[in-house]
């Protein structure tokens, strides 16, 4: 056991000398250029110690001992791993501070969709009577359409028998409302509506019937208007073909707001809300930011994903850029309030463990643990450990970590059993 304890201190001495040996040759003269006649100029060390520790006597980590006096115990009260730097050694260095401090923050979630066309802003047209088509208005895919344009004509001999026979009652109603008899009065007006229903039901309009009714002539084709305003996105009609009654012809989009469907994180859902507000970015249009909202977040976990779908909705671009099945970066920010924060270079994060060094004052630095919470936007919100006002180490801390360590190391050593650090 006791040579186990000799291997672990001769180890632990030899690192230490080699750090001791790379700070004086990072600040005197490079052993490769000295000459036996050269003299070493003095070195301020990186970090000091007061001159009572008991690391006093290590070049480079402490000042020489004083043959004065020893200071009172109040001066050498120090944290575990406090170093000193002087300033002339902190300029050397890049040492920076920031401070600790209480600040709105936002958490932003990024995650990728796809563009999808709005469900309710879709519309199928077809035909409620068998005929063939005769003419057709609109021709190809993608054209633009107007609510209330005409798309085709049918021929329909269903259509124009019908018509016959409403022409018919419209006559047999004006011969029997000459009658004595009520019944035999009414009796026209019941033929009459009972006909005039069943164009109505085939999507007659008033006009198209009161042109019937005064021409008396039927017509042989049935137009077919486009339901909404949008665009053609699928196309069945041609010239010529028999068509039944309930068959899709064309099927119509409004693309003037579109839905981008993406996946997020379960543990992230929380921090999303209905009307909240998100940015998509698309790779043909780089640069480019389009605005929306969060419309709905779906009730169902995906499983083998442990996402959960969120539907955005986006107003579009005159000109139709948000097209559907594009892909999409979405990013959204959600608002934690004001939180106490660091700046995110300030953290030391081993792994096990999280630290900051705090500016003491007078070039001393203390480390101190800290428990983080959130880590956005280039700030880390402090839990515990910090208060606000106090400064940390924002730039060249891993040097000062090193030093604190190797102090605690060096210190470690002197209470070994079997090893003396002072002066024999």
């Amino acid at each position: 056991m006791g040579r186990m304890r000799w291997v672990i201190a001769w180890s632990v001495l030899v690192a230490a000398f080699a750090g001791i040996f790379f700070l004086w040759y990072a600040g005197g003269m490079p052993l490769k250029g000295r000459s036996k006649g050269d003299t070493v100029p003095p070195r301020e060390p990186l970090a000091q110690t007061p001159a009572t520790t008991e690391h006093a006597g290590h070049e480079g980590l402490s000042t020489p001992a004083s043959d004065g006096p020893p200071k009172a115990t109040g001066e050498m009260a120090m944290a575990p791993g406090t170093v000193m730097v002087s300033s002339e050694r902190q300029q050397l260095i890049g040492l920076k501070t920031g401070v600790v401090e209480y600040r709105p923050i936002d958490r932003t979630i990024r995650t990728v969709g796809v563009v999808e066309f709005d469900e309710r802003r879709l519309a199928d047209v077809n035909i409620k009577i068998d005929g063939w088509i005769e003419n057709l208005l609109v021709n190809f895919t993608g054209e633009p359409v107007r609510k209330g344009q005409p798309l085709l004509t049918i021929y329909s001999p269903d259509l124009v028998s019908t018509q016959e026979e409403y022409l018919q009652a419209l006559r047999a109603k004006e011969t029997l409302s000459k009658s004595r008899f009520a019944d035999i009065a009414s009796g026209g007006d019941t033929l009459l509506n009972a006909a005039r229903r069943r164009l109505q039901y085939w999507d007659i309009s008033e006009e198209e019937i009161a042109t019937l009714e005064r021409t008396g002539t039927p017509r042989k084709a049935l137009t077919i208007y486009s339901p909404i305003d949008g665009v053609v996105i699928e196309k069945m009609a041609f010239r010529g073909k028999k068509v039944m009654s309930g068959e899709t012809l064309y099927k119509v989009a409004d693309l003037s707001t579109v839905w981008v469907l993406g996946d997020i994180y379960e543990y992230e859902v929380p921090a999303v809300k209905r009307g909240q507000a998100a940015g998509v970015t698309l790779a043909s249009y780089p640069g480019e930011v389009f605005y929306g909202k969060v419309s709905y977040i779906y009730p169902v976990l995906t499983e083998k994903t442990r996402t959960v779908k969120v539907r955005f909705e986006f107003p579009n671009t005159k000109d139709w850029k948000l097209k559907p099945g594009m892909y999409a970066n979405i990013e959204l920010k959600s608002a934690l309030g004001r939180r106490l924060v660091v700046p995110d270079e300030a953290l030391l994060d081993s792994g096990t463990r999280q630290l900051v060094f705090i500016d003491k004052g007078q070039g001393t630095f203390e480390p101190r643990d800290v428990k983080v919470g959130a880590r956005v936007e280039g700030y880390a919100e402090i839990l515990a450990g910090l208060a606000a006002g106090e400064r940390v180490v924002t730039s060249a801390n891993f040097l000062i970590d090193s030093e604190s360590q190797l102090k605690t190391a060096i210190g470690g050593m002197g209470a070994m059993p079997g090893m003396e650090m002072g002066k024999k």
